[in-house]
């Protein structure tokens, strides 16, 4: 497959997401849609709905509105990931690939015909306000969001900067639902970050696949060479997907020239297979990958090639098990369709869709007393903001932010001691070191 084909292909986190990030990432290009050349005959019923609408309908109707209407509910219906976009949702889904986004810092997908939270951004308004992976938004300013699209919710959590907007959500383990009033921003994504944890051990934090996400990884990695790091951590906790070359990019400079990182295959039955260039980096370091519920997509190509060819060891929960392709298509009034074209396959060809990668060793982050705190719908007065105990909410769920670092940077930083997960990540690399070294005794 070509880089000009691959750049359209999308394998987004489930995303849509909001920041709210509509998390539907999109690359340069695309193919443009033809028209059918047979007829179909069930267009004429069409046309008979549309005409008896126009001129029986209780109110004046517009042509165009019921239209994109009718293909809104025609995309919608084929999978929760393939979605009609106006012209102007299609303009903000190309300009949202550079990682600068108007919204809440939310990314959302569908799972179980719910509209369900894939991962709050860090130091976004919904990371602050305690959304945690897995949560159902069921209202969103007191509409339910029960017969809404994937972008049509997109849509309602979008707004001005400064604005507010009231989601009122569902969270296992709680009997009553929580509402949350969360303000408004601009979000600007850093996909890459990296630092040097305490043991030399180095520790780089993938938030989202970008057009520019492969080529900053290199230069983070680069950074934690010079530092004769001893091991290395890459952190796809929360991360929700995005750009397929991105996840190519990325797993290929850990991979033999060659090596298979992922295949993808269409209703045809032909298989493409993506394999890692013969000038990739390939660094050789004991290595650890972090997952959890909230890592989709294209994080699961990551951590599944990782995986498969025995290059790190995958540490975490079971990741979200978004297995396919989407395809983006520009229409010729400017709009588009996001389409689900494919499947994508793991190196030893299993595919992950609703099942998700298992890691190699389960560690659940420790469980939040927060259950008994939070008060019910999230409010006192009617007019507070989210008082169910935010902080203490965030941590059972949510790595804490990449960017939180001592004043000198050069330096060994210490591990946060609620996050078990990189906690037991950093003990296993030490230990790497220590039992590498041992020899029997003469």
């Amino acid at each position: 497959m070509s880089h000009e084909r691959l750049s359209t292909v999308v394998i987004s986190g489930l995303t849509l997401t909001a920041i709210l990030f509509v998390g539907i990432l999109i690359g340069k290009g695309g193919d443009r849609a033809g028209y059918a050349s047979e007829p179909y005959e069930e267009l004429q019923v069409f046309a008979e709905v549309l005409s008896q609408v126009k001129k029986h309908y209780v109110e004046e109707t517009n042509t165009k509105d019921l239209i994109q209407g009718a293909l809104r509910g025609m995309l919608a219906g084929l999978d929760p990931h393939s979605s009609f976009m106006t012209p102007d949702m299609f303009k903000e889904m190309q300009v949202e690939t550079k990682g600068e986004f108007g919204g809440l810092g939310i990314q959302i997908g569908i799972k179980n015909n719910r509209l369900t939270v894939i991962s709050p951004i860090e130091d976004t308004p919904a990371f602050e306000a305690g959304i945690q992976p897995g949560d159902t938004i069921v209202k969103v300013d007191d509409k339910p969001t029960k017969d809404l699209t994937l972008m049509e919710a997109v849509q309602q959590m979008r707004g001005p900067r400064g604005t507010t907007v009231q989601l009122t959500i569902e969270r296992e383990g709680l009997e009553n639902p929580l509402v949350f009033t969360i303000k408004r921003d601009i979000i600007k994504i850093q996909s890459v970050r990296s630092k040097l944890l305490e043991g030399n051990v180095g520790y780089v934090r993938l938030s989202q696949f970008q057009e520019a996400t492969a080529e900053d990884l290199t230069t983070e990695l680069e950074k934690l060479v010079s530092k004769d790091i001893q091991g290395l951590i890459i952190d796809l906790r929360n991360n929700p997907g995005g750009l397929l070359t991105a996840a190519v990019g990325v797993s290929e400079q850990f991979l033999d020239s060659g090596r298979l990182v992922v295949s993808i295959q269409g209703r045809n039955g032909k298989k493409d297979e993506y394999r890692a260039r013969a000038n990739s980096k390939n660094y050789q370091y004991p290595m650890i990958v972090l997952v959890n519920h909230g890592s989709a997509s294209a994080s699961e190509i990551v951590a599944a090639a990782m995986q498969d060819w025995g290059k790190a060891v995958v540490i975490g929960t079971t990741t979200f098990g978004k297995g396919s392709v989407q395809t983006i298509l520009p229409l010729s009034d400017g709009s588009g369709l996001r389409l689900t074209t494919a499947k994508y396959y793991t190196p030893k060809g299993k595919s992950i869709h609703s099942i998700g990668v298992q890691p190699d060793i389960v560690i659940d982050p420790k469980p939040a007393q927060v259950a008994k705190q939070e008060t019910p719908e999230g409010k006192k007065d009617g007019n507070s903001e989210n008082q169910q105990a935010p902080s203490a909410a965030k941590s059972s769920a949510s790595p804490p932010p990449a960017n939180s670092t001592p004043k000198d940077k050069d330096q060994p930083q210490p591990v946060p001691p609620e996050d078990v997960q990189l906690l037991k990540a950093v003990e296993m690399l030490k230990s790497w070191k220590v039992f590498k070294q041992l020899r029997p005794a003469a």
